[in-house]
């Protein structure tokens, strides 16, 4: 799913994707409450907020934050029209203390903990990334109690 932002003149501000979701995410698993069946049977409920860039040149105060309030609420209706189920949880990682992640706490979004290190493919020896703080948003007042059914 992708948004890009336009100023009134039709210029782009800023863009945002989404994708799918880490399959493994320690502390996201433990605040959802989730084992590893639940993990496996509603995974796809959760999107990953993968790129969030607003455009060098601009200058717009709080523009960040209110970007990212006002696709979130309107993303999991968006995905319900676009691949037929919604989604109750975004999530997004971010490498501190090189990006600060200060519009996502603006935005209401809560960390929830920091990755290992370890990546997607990664070969079972000791970390290879950075790690990262894990950033998560629900979407619905029900978000937990539906993921953990």
């Amino acid at each position: 799913m992708k948004y890009l932002a336009r100023d009134r003149d039709g210029r782009p501000l800023a863009c945002l994707l989404f994708g799918s979701a880490a399959w493994k995410a320690g502390a996201r698993d433990r605040w959802i409450g989730w084992t590893d069946e639940q993990r496996r049977r509603h995974l796809g409920l959760l999107t990953n907020n993968t790129r969030w860039l607003v455009l060098p040149w601009v200058r717009v105060p709080h523009l960040a934050s209110h970007l990212l309030g006002r696709v979130s609420a309107r993303l999991s209706a968006d995905w319900q029209q676009k691949y037929g189920h919604p989604i109750y949880l975004v999530e997004s990682f971010v490498q501190k203390p090189r990006f600060a992640g200060s519009c996502y706490g603006a935005a209401g979004w809560v960390q929830v903990g920091l990755t290992t290190g370890r990546t997607r493919n990664h070969d079972g020896l000791k970390p290879r990334a950075a790690r990262k703080a894990i950033l998560l948003k629900t979407l619905r007042a029900d978000a937990l109690r539906r993921l953990a059914a």
